[in-house]
């Protein structure tokens, strides 16, 4: 028996665009599927391998539990079989509110608060009255936010408008909610004239309410007739309704909304620690505990080390793994103190892998989804001693990754393609990677690093002054004008603080994120780029039906699935099963919608066509140019119809550029464009980049990936470290002089071109 070979079998897998794959993936192997943006690497390992297994560990449970667990769709396979338990680790955001930071994630916070409770002097009492959360150890002032939120006025208030033309710019005070028609029609004041017109009394009753010791009756006229009601003043409402209050149970309003048309600032009573100032007065070695909290890791580290108290030493001790890991994996820039809606993706994958090497369990299938996201050249071996700990505690390792250095050191690589989309979904090369050959990863590992030995010529700046946003150290910096610029640097050198902080303030751009666009099944390709209401007005004119009959939102859809395309019986306790709608066939449409057609074609085959395929079909000035956009960013194999949840990151990423691409004259700024794409699709990217220059455009990038660096015009480095040793600027000059400087970037940029003499 010992001579069978341990490997998980999947057969016939037919997810999204999978083409009936076959595969046999060796255990406790680093395991590394690559292939272009959209060939099926998620399809096979999120959509069927991680999903299953999910499903498979939820049935050990009884089922009054497995009802309240997340649960699990069969995928489509004929067979699964071996599998183990998963963690994956993805590059989504962390969960957690607006108050959870590294050291709530890491569940580091709790053993330092009992370090507090047991040896802080002078003595405070339990461990939860540390916590900002806690009736007695919150901010009396802020409430534990460690900031003060006021109404301000001039964001609220347009005092050149009307209350009827939304004089008030915040929704629920506006003439669209009731609140706003209360104040159009309890006769105080005027709706139809512009605030500045207000007589001065009127105006301070509109905006603080009645002065001490009056009252403003103010009746609220409903269709049963008015409603004695008093008025309080537009400033003090907002305070007491929208920033004094929990709005998260409000529906129709974000804290962001709120923030928008308010000034926050650091709390002058806790100093931004959100803590009530008794509690900060109890101090370990002369530190309190919001100090601790802003500690760099590896001070944070020290500190815990000095505590000899025997008790304290024994908390100590059990804090001090975690942190250790967090600096392990390149992140002794951060404090427990960072919030993790803050931190890059890149940054956010790291946290969540540290907290998982705590684990002493192991035959475990770890799953990482780009792993060297946001990492430099520099730190990508140190991801790469990570994956092999974790193999070698008797664990699967399954890498996504187009990063050639991870690529590398895989004991199997598995490759999808040879296309995206519908020209993907099969296995292209399975094997060791001496025996890669003909596949875009082959192909990559054999490119050359293509130094840009003509850059543009520089004529204008962006000027920089003083820059001291987070870890910045009054930076002054000229960045080029109309040229194609990267930024780089180590993790937490300052790279954002520098562009997508202190350069946005200044110069408005275009800026395109690592975030996502919207989950909805419902978004497609065609409503995203703006064209779906030009596409149903082309059929509704050709055909005299109204617009909305070509729309599965609104009365074409399908009676039966209301649109979905799908049904989700009701089963009970068992599985959820989706069955395709079989009145409809999936299309989403009723037969009288798809009963009309334009050229030859009904609304379902038009919004099949591929994006190349609608280049021939549509006329319309408006259409071509969009769809001739998703073109340009290589996206030419979508469909029109396809949703934009299905995409993968690289695709989200280019269609979000694509959204902006009619611009000229602008500055577009992109963070990590590099991010899940592989690098035959870097090159497809590049190009654009070198089109938008071209046009006018001035093109910025925050970018680790070394073809980027290499290809621009000019080169930024931050540095020389992350955290408080950075925040500099360390390198500025075209790609050949950076290959006589002596930063870290240099020196892999060296090494790639001394790879290519080779």
């Amino acid at each position: 028996m010992s001579g069978i070979k341990d490997e998980i079998i999947l057969r016939g897998l037919k997810e999204n665009n999978l083409k009936n794959v076959d595969l046999n993936i060796p255990k406790e192997k680093i395991i590394v599927f690559t292939g272009i943006s959209g060939s099926g690497k998620s399809s096979v390992v999120f959509d069927t391998l991680a999903t299953e297994s999910r499903r498979q560990m939820t049935l050990n449970y009884p089922h009054y539990l497995r009802y309240q667990m997340p649960r699990y769709e069969r995928p489509h396979a004929d067979l699964m079989q071996n599998l183990s338990p998963v963690v994956v680790v993805e590059q989504r955001p962390a969960g957690g509110n607006s108050r959870s930071t590294v050291g709530t994630y890491m569940d580091i916070d709790p053993l330092i608060r009992l370090l507090f409770s047991r040896i802080g002097n002078p003595p405070i009492g339990s461990a939860t009255e540390f916590s900002s959360q806690s009736s007695f150890g919150r901010c009396p002032q802020c409430g534990g936010y460690g900031e003060v939120i006021t109404p301000d006025i001039n964001k609220l208030v347009d005092f050149d408008k009307s209350l009827r033309e939304y004089a008030v710019r915040f929704k629920p005070l506006s003439p669209s909610g009731w609140q706003g028609h209360w104040m159009m029609t309890c006769g105080l004041f005027d709706p139809d004239k512009p605030l500045k017109d207000y007589p001065e009394e009127t105006l301070h009753l509109f905006l603080y309410g009645p002065r001490e010791g009056e009252r403003a009756y103010a009746p609220f006229h409903t269709k049963n007739g008015p409603h004695n009601a008093e008025w309080d003043g537009l400033l003090p409402r907002f305070t007491r309704v929208y920033i004094n209050r929990d709005i998260s149970k409000l529906k129709q309003i974000s804290q962001e909304d709120v923030l928008a048309v308010s000034s926050h600032s650091l709390c002058p009573l806790c100093f931004g620690s959100g803590l009530n100032p008794k509690v900060l007065e109890c101090k370990i070695n002369g530190l309190n505990i919001a100090e601790y909290d802003q500690l760099e890791l590896p001070e944070l580290l020290g500190e815990l080390k000095k505590i000899k108290d025997p008790m304290g030493e024994s908390i100590a001790k059990q804090a001090i793994p975690y942190v250790t890991q967090l600096v392990d994996m390149g992140l002794g820039y951060l404090s427990l103190s960072r919030k993790m809606g803050t931190l890059s993706g890149g940054e956010a994958q790291r946290v969540k892998i540290a907290r998982h090497l705590g684990s002493s369990l192991n035959n475990i299938t770890y799953i990482f989804d780009e792993p060297s996201a946001g990492l430099h050249p520099e730190e990508v071996n140190m991801l790469i001693q990570m994956l092999k700990r974790i193999k070698d505690q008797h664990n699967t390792v399954i890498v996504i990754e187009h990063n050639l250095s991870v690529v590398k050191v895989a004991d199997e690589i598995i490759e999808m393609g040879p296309g995206a989309g519908v020209n993907g979904g099969e296995v292209v090369y399975q094997g060791k990677i001496e025996g890669l050959k003909n596949t875009p990863t082959a192909k990559a590992l054999n490119r050359k690093l293509k130094i840009n030995k003509h850059p543009r010529t520089i004529k204008n700046y962006f000027a920089i002054r003083r820059a001291s946003n987070n870890n910045l150290k009054s930076v002054n910096i000229d960045i080029p004008k109309n040229v194609l610029v990267s930024v780089c640097g180590v993790s937490g050198s300052g790279k954002s603080s520098l562009l997508l902080e202190a350069f946005t303030q200044k110069y408005p751009s275009i800026t395109v994120g690592q975030g996502g666009i919207g989950i909805s099944s419902r978004s497609t390709m065609a409503t995203y780029m703006g064209i779906m209401d030009d596409i149903r007005a082309i059929i509704s004119k050709a055909t005299g039906q109204p617009p909305g009959l070509f729309s599965f939102n609104s009365f074409g859809a399908c009676p039966v699935c209301k649109g979905k395309g799908v049904l989700t019986p009701e089963v009970a306790f068992a599985d959820p099963v989706t069955i395709p709608c079989e009145a409809c066939g999936g299309t989403r449409y009723s037969d009288e919608a798809l009963s009309y057609r334009y050229e030859d074609k009904n609304i379902v085959e038009i919004l099949d066509l591929t994006i190349d395929e609608s280049i021939d079909y549509f006329k319309s000035p408006k259409i071509l140019k969009r769809v001739n956009m998703l073109k340009e960013v290589g996206l030419g194999y979508l469909t029109l119809g396809q949703t934009t949840s299905s995409l993968s990151g690289g695709e989200t990423q280019r269609l979000k550029l694509a959204s902006h691409l009619q611009n000229e004259g602008q500055i577009y700024l992109l963070d990590e464009p590099s991010l899940g794409l592989h690098a035959e699709d870097v090159e497809k990217l590049l190009d654009v980049f070198q089109t938008l220059v071209n046009r006018g455009n001035s093109v910025i990038i925050i970018e680790h990936n070394l073809d980027f660096i290499a290809a621009s015009d000019w080169i930024i480095e931050m540095g020389p470290g992350g955290g408080r040793q950075g925040g500099q600027i360390i390198f500025e000059g075209t790609p050949e002089e950076m290959l006589n400087a002596e930063t870290l970037t240099a020196k892999w940029l060296k090494d790639g071109v001394r790879k290519d003499l080779i």
